[in-house]
């Protein structure tokens, strides 16, 4: 056994001094100032209830900061003081860090050729996730690699294509979901797991890692991946994923994979996009051509079963993934309107217009207390109400250019990105 030299060992007590400094800050500030996965803390677009949200928008943009960038639609996440983001530079999808306070980027790594198809800006479309002193990143690909948050370097890393099988083809022939504009959907901690829909044909639809060294806990299934990451929930009692891959939607035991219920949604191009939502014992999914849907978990001894609640085509959710509220559903609908629906039932409580996409209409939905915040497809900002009795907008506006990004709320700002640049907007007074 060789010792370490003293330099050698005084680097490590330094990087480990900075690391824990990194997480302690991050700790310190998780409450008021991270944002640091896919739909933000808890995964389900809420701003946490103790966090200081602004009632109304400013009259005005106020930019702390904006840098260009490189075309992609991910999303960026804030942690510990840092925005994690992806683009494509100079035909290499992307992975970046910066400085949250000013913009400044601290470290970049080419993650995977550049992906382009036909209908949408080439670059990444996926969110990192922040776990620790780790970020986790993804490529159109399936290039999936887990940095140090402090340099970027590579801990480990899989690729879906190479190691489990899946296919990417790209925007030919049917190719369906992922295999046809990337992989997007991202992936899922919960605890020393994470989770990714890696649409392996062989068994690997959905993939359990551990989260410290990619090691395979377990794989299951063989559905194509869709859109959408899985969720952790625990319907009629019992903890599973859900993930809502090509071939519909799918409840797993959170343990080891096994299959606990599945229920088909057969749709062109395998367009699941929207991340799957839990209220109560329900689950609620959807598709452009399938509506929106209320599936029913019940248990049954040591298992469960999925039937459908309801189905709403009128409210069908196409690429926006939608939020709750005290029981209420907030999405946005196929004609490019904002709606209020009752989850319970699904019957439409109200709509009112706030995107003109067309078939590409898009919003993305942060909750900030007693009301919700939409970033729409042209880039403006929508503060409207949260209340199932009518639509109230209380204030609008124009922050961006074109985008389809889901913002990061932290610490009274909103970091966001357009087709050129990152943004962070200042919220509160």
């Amino acid at each position: 056994m060789t010792a370490s030299s003293p330099n050698a060992a005084s680097r490590s007590a330094n990087r480990l001094l900075r690391i824990s400094l990194l997480i302690v800050g991050a700790s310190a500030n998780a409450t008021a100032a991270d944002w640091p996965r896919w739909r933000g803390p808890d995964a389900t677009g809420h701003v946490p209830a103790h966090t200081a949200v602004p009632t109304t928008l400013p009259t005005a943009p106020r930019y702390a900061w904006r840098t260009k960038i490189g075309a992609g639609l991910g999303s960026p996440v804030v942690s510990g003081g840092r925005v994690f983001y992806l683009d494509n530079q100079a035909d290499k999808e992307t992975a970046h860090a910066a400085d949250a306070a000013s913009g400044k980027v601290l470290w970049s790594v080419p993650l995977d050729d550049t992906f382009k198809d036909n209908q949408y800006d080439p670059g990444p479309r996926s969110t990192p996730l922040v776990d620790g002193d780790r970020v986790y990143v993804q490529s159109c690909r399936g290039e999936f690699r887990c940095l140090d948050i402090l340099d970027g370097r590579t801990v480990w890393r899989v690729n879906f294509v190479q190691d489990f099988a899946a296919v990417f083809i790209g925007e030919k022939g049917t190719a369906a979901g992922a295999s046809r504009h990337g992989y997007t959907g991202s992936a899922f901690i919960d605890g020393d797991n994470l989770l990714a829909a890696v649409g392996g044909r062989e068994g690997a639809s959905v993939v359990c890692f551990d989260k410290r060294d990619g090691r395979v806990r377990w794989k299951s299934q063989s559905d194509p991946a869709g859109y959408s990451g899985p969720i952790v929930a625990s319907p009629a009692g019992i903890k599973q994923v859900i993930a809502h891959t090509v071939e519909g939607t799918i409840g797993l035991r959170y343990e080891n994979g096994e299959l606990l219920w599945r229920v088909p949604m057969k749709t062109s191009f395998g367009r699941h996009a929207a991340t799957p939502l839990v209220f109560g014992d329900l689950v609620l999914v959807g598709s452009h051509q399938a509506g929106t849907i209320g599936l029913k978990i019940s248990r049954q001894g040591d298992t469960c079963k999925a039937s459908t609640a309801w189905r709403e085509k009128r409210i069908a959710i196409n690429f926006s993934s939608p939020v709750l509220v005290n029981g209420y559903l907030y999405g946005l609908g196929p004609a490019g309107e904002m709606f209020c629906a009752d989850a319970v039932t699904g019957k439409e409580k109200w709509s009112v217009e706030i995107s003109r996409g067309g078939n590409n209409a898009q919003a993305q939905f942060v909750v900030l207390g007693n009301n919700i915040l939409a970033l729409t497809d042209s880039g403006e900002l929508i503060l409207v109400a949260a209340e199932p009795k009518k639509a109230r907008i209380v204030s609008r506006l124009q922050v961006a250019a074109s985008t389809w990004c889901n913002p990061a709320y932290a610490d009274g700002r909103l970091y966001l990105r357009d087709k050129d640049e990152l943004l962070c907007v200042e919220l509160m007074p």
